[in-house]
């Protein structure tokens, strides 16, 4: 279940960002002003020109979904706090975008503020998955951390580290020679 709900909130959050920057880029409005004698002026705006912060929230959330890939524990839950915060801020800056439309101006459809919020809530569902659960998922390999260097030896190296130390060495001189353009293996 675990592994499972991790899966479904990284996903979660990742479409929700992506529908959330696509429908904030969307027109929401067309006003038409009419003038006598020549066509109609036309005032687009889209979701960005009406509340450009969130298109910087779903940027966050994009990057929130990286940032749970390479966390663990409470920072994990720490950045789902950020997602919830995040889809909120989405929710709230489309329902505040549209409402501050003129009634007649929604030639544009309500369609992309509807799918911005959609966007929104998927977000912050994926957040809360986060906050909620987020300690238990598994996380990402060890494989490439750092390795603590080993102190330095007192005692000298024995027959065996030296016969394995004059082979790294061999090795270095022929990369070293392949450096310089020669043929290590001519000869």
């Amino acid at each position: 279940m675990s592994r499972r709900s991790y899966l479904l909130s990284l996903a979660a959050c990742l479409a929700g960002a992506a529908v959330a920057l696509y429908a904030i880029t969307r027109t929401w409005s067309v006003h038409l002003t009419p003038r006598t004698g020549m066509s109609d002026l036309r005032d687009v705006q889209t979701g960005t020109d009406l509340q450009p912060w969130v298109t910087g929230l779903a940027v966050v959330a994009l990057a929130g979904t990286g940032a749970l890939l390479a966390t663990s524990g409470r920072l994990r839950q720490a950045v789902g706090v950020l997602l919830s915060l995040a889809g909120l801020g989405v929710i709230v800056g489309a329902i505040a975008g549209r409402v501050g439309l003129d009634p007649g101006s929604a030639r544009g459809g309500t369609t992309w503020p509807i799918l911005c919020v959609a966007g929104g809530v998927i977000i912050l569902a994926g957040g809360v998955t986060a906050v909620r659960q987020g300690h238990r998922w598994p996380r990402m390999s060890a494989r490439y951390d750092r390795k603590p260097v080993p102190p330095p030896r007192s005692e000298p190296p024995t027959g065996e580290e030296r016969d394995k130390s004059a082979a790294v060495a061999d090795h270095r001189a022929a990369w070293d020679a392949l450096d310089r353009g020669d043929d290590p293996t001519a000869g």
